[in-house]
């Protein structure tokens, strides 16, 4: 089997309303569809969501990356030789969006190959995940009422709270009327998308100290490193790396370094392959690990769900997997839903991510 193309389609589906965080606000999923197709007629699928504000690439970028860059030097190659494949993208430094959905798209194709759900090529440890549901800059009281529809709804018993505001009394607000409406039963984290000094972030966590949260994703930025050593070092709660840690050398280099001590995997960012060398770091250092979201559509989400799923550390805790719902329309052509708090992955041979071609047609921008 040869690869005979690879090719990226952007497409943009709108937002039911505007999503806002530390690090920007998005109105519209302006992604990239990837497929690689081979000579015997099996094409692989993944998703691509750029986030120019946190990693520099755009949907452009990535189309340009993809069909010009990688696609020369890929195309002819078997699919299941990824080394060689990872071989070549590595060549291009950055572009990690763009090589994890690479990387899926290969999954994939080994999985349909092997008519094998690609969640048991991958290790094959449970059939679901917790969902933890986003819980974006609002004000306390709409925080509050969202969780308890989500919870109501969804059966959905985790929420990470979108934190770095100032001043810091908005989200210390949030956090102590979230907590008193929501019971002590119920999880709260939370991610201030390096909006924060790392002495804000104490700040906070002296003033919510008892509020019982979990985990502080990315307070401030990594490169204060010695703010954020303070930081880490004085915290009661793990301080999880997530912009800050794309791939294994990054999660590595913060993680001995004193700079978090917990990682957040994203399937959009690492591809399957490189998820599992972190995942590897982390569990041989004892550190947990967070399965995250970057906006994902439902194509990008069932690819959390595959990768999650498989592992015993990764489905240990509950994935960000419910931003799909924040979209008005999706390409999934067999919609996902969450049933009591948890989402099922795809019993059959792939990652499961069919695409509903006439939604392609209608959201494609070329």
């Amino acid at each position: 089997m040869k690869i005979t193309a690879l090719e990226a389609i952007p497409y943009a589906i709108p937002y039911t309303h505007p999503l806002k965080f530390a690090s920007g606000e998005v109105h519209t999923a302006e992604h990239v569809l990837i497929r690689i197709h081979t000579d015997e007629g099996v094409v692989g699928t993944a998703d691509a969501p750029p986030r120019p504000y946190t990693y520099g690439e755009t949907q452009a970028s990535i189309v340009e990356v993809v069909e010009n860059v990688f696609a020369p030097h890929i195309v002819g190659t078997d699919p299941f030789d990824r080394e060689k494949i990872h071989a070549v993208m590595q060549r291009t430094i950055h572009n990690q969006v763009a090589k994890g959905a690479v990387d899926i798209a290969l999954w994939d194709i080994a999985g349909k190959c092997l008519n094998t759900p690609v969640h048991k090529l991958l290790g094959g440890w449970t059939d679901s995940m917790r969902v933890s549901h986003m819980l974006g800059f609002k004000p306390a009281q709409e925080l509050l009422d969202e969780a308890l529809r989500f919870g109501e709804e969804y059966g959905i018993t985790t929420f990470k709270l979108k934190v770095g505001r100032r001043p810091l009394g908005l989200d210390i607000e949030a956090c102590e009327v979230l907590r008193a409406g929501l019971g002590d039963d119920v999880e709260i984290y939370l991610d201030a998308n390096r909006g924060w000094t790392a002495n804000e972030a104490m700040e906070v966590l002296r003033r919510t100290d008892g509020l019982g949260l979990t985990l502080l994703e990315e307070p401030n930025d990594a490169k204060e490193a010695m703010g954020r050593r303070r930081l880490v070092e004085q915290s009661p709660i793990p301080v999880v790396g997530d912009e800050s840690v794309p791939t294994a050398g990054d999660a590595s280099r913060e993680l001995l370094s004193g700079g978090c001590t917990a990682i957040c995997i994203k399937t959009a960012r690492s591809g399957f392959t490189e998820a599992t060398e972190i995942l590897g770091l982390c569990t041989g250092l004892g550190v947990d690990v967070t399965m995250g979201n970057q906006i994902d559509t439902q194509v990008g989400s069932i690819a959390t769900v595959t990768f999650g799923a498989a592992h015993r550390a990764t489905s240990a805790r509950a994935g960000e997997l419910s931003n799909f719902l924040d979209m008005s329309d999706d390409l999934l052509a067999d919609p996902i839903t969450i049933t009591d708090g948890r989402i099922f992955v795809r019993d059959e041979p792939g990652v499961g991510a069919g695409i509903d071609e006439d939604k392609l047609a209608h959201y494609r921008q070329n």
